[in-house]
């Protein structure tokens, strides 16, 4: 039996893996700000158990992950799904909305990963996924602290990957393009208090455009997003990115691209700065 524990599991993706994770037979922790918002199904399964947790309450963390060990007597998946986006362009976001959004995004996964990791050492086994974004390999205008957010997180898994494979623990980061859920509502989403009127019509402020027009007609289906990471996490080895729907694909192709064509001009020169004596590695 394997033991889920999903943050921010009361609707959207998180909510789709959880029922994902029920439907195959396994145990789950559904970690949530606000019981009284987990949908029926998910609080009244016999094989799972909701606790109530903001992951950017480090304090709060080792109790919720004391519970599920208490219940089930191990974390076998932590999915850290907990998170929201911004828009605006980078000369409206404040400090303190960027600090709000790192807080969640990317402090409050380091926090619960660092609460779960003991967990997974002492089994010698585990298996850690983080839900990135199409944003974490691609900054787009209009997003830039949201992208730099899933950058992070990507970074961190990466790094993960290699920090506890001698423990028997692996690290995934999944990057889905746009899904059908709620992300972009109110609750999900927020918007820099300040609006420049310079950037009207341009790149940064066509994406806050495209959010009223796409709200809920997004390309991506969370059910069968969810039902793939469910299946790939069962596996016996994670790819260290899971790349996660055709826009993502699509995006990654550009990316790939782009990257061959800042390299390629500046390949021989930009080797060239080692020392004539240096041992390369």
């Amino acid at each position: 039996m394997t033991t889920w524990f999903i943050t921010g599991a009361s609707r959207g993706l998180g909510a789709e893996i959880a029922r994902a994770a029920l439907h195959g037979g396994d145990d789950l922790v559904v970690a949530v700000r606000n019981p009284d918002r987990v949908p029926e199904d998910l609080k009244t399964a016999p094989n799972a158990l909701v606790v109530e947790l903001d992951v950017t309450d480090a304090e709060a963390i080792p109790a919720a992950v004391e519970a599920a060990t208490d219940r089930f007597g191990g974390i076998d998946v932590l999915v850290n799904n907990a998170g929201r986006g911004l828009l605006g362009a980078l000369e409206e976001v404040t400090d303190a909305e960027a600090r709000s959004l790192f807080d969640l995004n990317v402090f409050g996964l380091i926090s619960m990963t660092r609460a779960v990791l003991p967990v997974m050492r002492r089994q010698r086994s585990g298996k850690l996924v983080h839900i990135g974004s199409r944003s974490g390999f691609e900054g787009e205008p209009g997003v830039s602290m949201y992208s730099a957010s899933k950058f992070a997180v990507a970074g961190i898994s990466e790094a993960l990957s290699a920090e506890m494979k001698p423990f028997g623990i692996q690290s995934m980061v999944v990057e889905p393009g746009v899904l059908r859920t709620d992300f972009l509502d109110a609750s999900s989403l927020s918007l820099a208090a300040q609006r420049i009127a310079d950037y009207d019509g341009t790149p940064a402020h066509e994406t806050l455009d495209w959010v009223d027009t796409a709200n809920h007609t997004q390309l991506g289906d969370p059910v069968k997003a969810a039902a793939l990471i469910h299946e790939v996490t069962g596996g016996d080895e994670l790819p260290t990115h899971l790349y996660l729907g055709p826009d993502t694909l699509e995006r990654l192709e550009v990316k790939l691209a782009r990257i061959e064509q800042d390299v390629a001009p500046w390949r021989e020169k930009s080797a060239a700065t080692a020392h004539r004596d240096a041992v390369t590695v």
